[in-house]
């Protein structure tokens, strides 16, 4: 049976989160590299649109021949598809606290702050970089606040970031915390999220999704 293929590029957080739940879920997979940068961008290639018309990653082209796009929609069909090991507990309030976490991060951290908006800045905007890296730092600090409040809101005692097992909020929370430490965001002010992802990068399937780790990094 041919494995599912996905596209991918090291440094994208959403695809990163895949990676991280597909080896979570212990699913074989083959990656395809499309780099976001050279030759001003492989995911605006005529062939990668026929993939994915949005024209960003990841994609997931499924072992039926399905496509799925976005990395929610990818997310909660893997969770769906393969329920073990869960990546949602069974209660729905736990669901949607989980959920909440995941959505600050995907619609209200990650979006502003994406190769695209990043590019706009500096482009047509004509924002000095320290203009850009204030904006990504902004909208960390927002996001990050929240998280960190809610996080210590749910007073669990386990080291992730809502008891003794990853979640889905953990999925979401350790490519966004990489992507901080790339821009050099401080995250003193953030214990609880810091102690989840030190506690996720001793799991070998998070370790593996590492943007370090890739067969395209660079």
């Amino acid at each position: 049976m041919p494995r599912p293929v996905l596209h991918d590029y090291f440094r994208s957080s959403a695809a990163y989160r895949v990676r991280i739940a597909l080896n979570l879920k212990g699913i074989d997979y083959t990656q395809h590299a499309v780099n976001l940068i050279r030759d001003g961008g492989e995911h605006l290639s005529d062939a990668y649109r026929a993939i994915n018309p949005q024209a960003r990653v990841p994609s997931l082209e499924t072992a039926d021949g399905d496509v799925l796009i976005q990395s929610p929609a990818i997310l909660e069909w893997l969770e769906e598809t393969h329920p073990t090991p869960p990546l949602l507990p069974a209660g729905t309030m736990a669901r949607a606290r989980i959920r909440a976490v995941a959505a600050i991060i995907a619609c209200d951290i990650h979006p502003l702050n994406n190769l695209g908006v990043m590019g706009y800045l500096k482009g047509p905007l004509g924002c000095t970089q320290d203009a850009v890296n204030a904006w990504y730092a902004h909208w960390v600090y927002k996001g990050f606040s929240a998280i960190e409040t809610l996080l210590r809101r749910a007073e669990t005692s386990g080291p992730f970031a809502f008891g003794d097992l990853p979640t889905l909020a953990d999925v979401y929370l350790v490519p966004q915390v990489f992507n901080a430490r790339r821009f050099n965001v401080p995250l003193d002010a953030y214990p609880r999220i810091v102690a989840a992802d030190a506690a996720c990068a001793d799991i070998p399937a998070f370790a593996k999704a590492h943007p370090s780790r890739q067969p395209d990094a660079v």
